[in-house]
């Protein structure tokens, strides 16, 4: 799908295919080869010529990607190819290319450098995602409308409220994004066990100055088979996925032709049938759905590729080849459909009210319980409520004139304030200071 002509802008964004293309990975093995070279001629362990000559000349290479796939086919990895033809081309230089690392430093290098780049790209998409919910949140942080729980209406709320609860949410992955950074993205090189023996007493410097060159973190010790930085890393974006899946669910069943309070933006023929005109499909966020669902096996299979044999994985490593890429395909994807639907998201408060009144009053039996609870008692008011809340219900009526056939609620309170307890917009609570507490946050990170 990623790679689809049809599929791949739906699914993801070209900006992050390209952080995860052939010619990203190439370049970033290079980079960090590039690297390793310029540690180890400030270090003195390769010739401060050669170093220099790497680090001219090897960028500038045009490898044979049809001999590469052969080599990558042949040993189950690039490095050896790659290396081959650098060194090749690069004359005298090329021997000491390469010099005490093994395949995975290299390759793992490298995925922290693309996945540096991908996370930079999230951070700016969940920007813009957090600042439209926080225009939508503080526009309607007032607009009433029907509550639900198990899919039936439950108490009033605002819409304001709702859309809080979503950016809460992306606020608070914003900031595992931030505090995760630094367990994710470190250099890897440690050589063939991890050792780094083959640098000798001067391997933990060249591992310092190469993070420094690259600006990535440098590791305690080598974490060739202790993975917990990536899969860190993938479940916090998956988790970004899932927070913006269930924007999508919500505004699908919004979207329901007897509900009808929001909508996707309009455009002509998105979201139609071909055999149905009237239809108006929620295609934003069926794709927020599918990528939590998809994002959610990504985020799985890095979990099970941590559990690892030894110093070096015989196979779980592979796994992170498929996963992780995929995940942050899937987040950028997701977050551009969001940004997309919500910008743009047609809200209709008067369908709001109408739903809010449908029953006619009995979406604030709570309210009217705890208005009578201290005449009546807690459980009697509930009881007596209850009984009237059947009444109305079976007699089609409205809650207030069910209340007023009860001798007991007629009795201990006046109908002008039985009216008020039964209005919809007077039973909020405190949900306009809990959306303006979610926007201080905002304004504070």
């Amino acid at each position: 799908m990623f790679d689809s002509a049809l599929y791949r802008d739906v699914f993801s964004t070209p900006a992050m295919r390209t952080v995860f293309s052939d010619e990203a990975q190439l370049k970033a093995y290079v980079q960090a080869e590039v690297a390793l070279a310029t540690a180890q001629g400030e270090a003195g362990v390769i010739p401060r010529e050669a170093a220099e000559a790497i680090a001219r000349q090897a960028p500038t290479i045009a490898l044979d990607i049809e001999q590469l796939k052969r080599d990558t086919e042949n040993v189950g990895y690039p490095i050896v190819g790659l290396v081959r033809q650098l060194s090749e081309r690069l004359g005298e230089a090329g021997r000491y290319l390469h010099w005490g690392a093994t395949t995975q430093d290299i390759m793992d290098t490298a995925t922290v450098l693309q996945l540096r780049e991908a996370v930079a790209l999230i951070e700016a998409q969940l920007g813009e995602v957090v600042a439209t919910l926080a225009n939508l949140a503080r526009l309607h942080r007032d607009t009433p409308m029907a509550g639900r729980t198990h899919l039936q209406q439950a108490m009033p709320i605002t819409f304001g409220h709702k859309a809080a609860i979503w950016l809460s949410a992306l606020q608070r992955s914003a900031d595992r994004l931030e505090q995760v950074k630094p367990r994710a993205l470190q250099a890897q090189l440690g050589g063939a066990a991890g050792t780094l023996a083959s640098l000798g007493d001067r391997g933990l410097n060249v591992r310092a100055a190469y993070a420094r060159v690259l600006g990535l973190v440098e590791p305690d010790i080598t974490w060739h088979v202790a993975r917990d930085g990536l899969v860190e890393m993938v479940q916090t974006l998956a988790v970004i996925c899932g927070a913006l899946g269930k924007i999508g669910y919500d505004v699908m069943i919004l979207m329901a032709t007897e509900i009808g309070e929001v909508f996707e933006p309009f455009s002509s023929h998105r979201g139609a049938s071909s055999t149905m005109p009237q239809k108006r499909n929620p295609i934003s966020s069926e794709i927020l759905l599918a990528n939590a669902k998809a994002s959610r096996d990504a985020a799985s299979l890095m979990l099970d590729a941590m559990v690892q044999d030894l110093e070096r994985a015989t196979g779980p490593w592979h796994c992170e080849w498929l996963a992780l890429p995929q995940v942050c395909l899937l987040t950028a994807g997701s977050l551009a459909q969001a940004q997309f639907m919500l910008s743009g998201l047609i809200v209709d408060p008067q369908a709001m009210k109408r739903n809010l009144h449908a029953t006619r009053g009995l979406i604030v039996a709570e309210a009217v319980m705890m208005g009578l609870a201290p005449a009546l008692g807690r459980q009697l008011a509930h009881d007596e409520v209850y009984a009237a809340c059947r009444d109305a219900f079976d007699r089609g009526d409205a809650l207030l004139d069910a209340l007023l056939r009860r001798p007991a609620i007629a009795s201990a309170l006046p109908r002008d304030q039985l009216a008020a307890l039964c209005e919809p917009s007077n039973y909020l609570g405190t949900a306009g200071a809990m959306v303006d507490r979610v926007l201080a946050r905002r304004g504070k990170r």
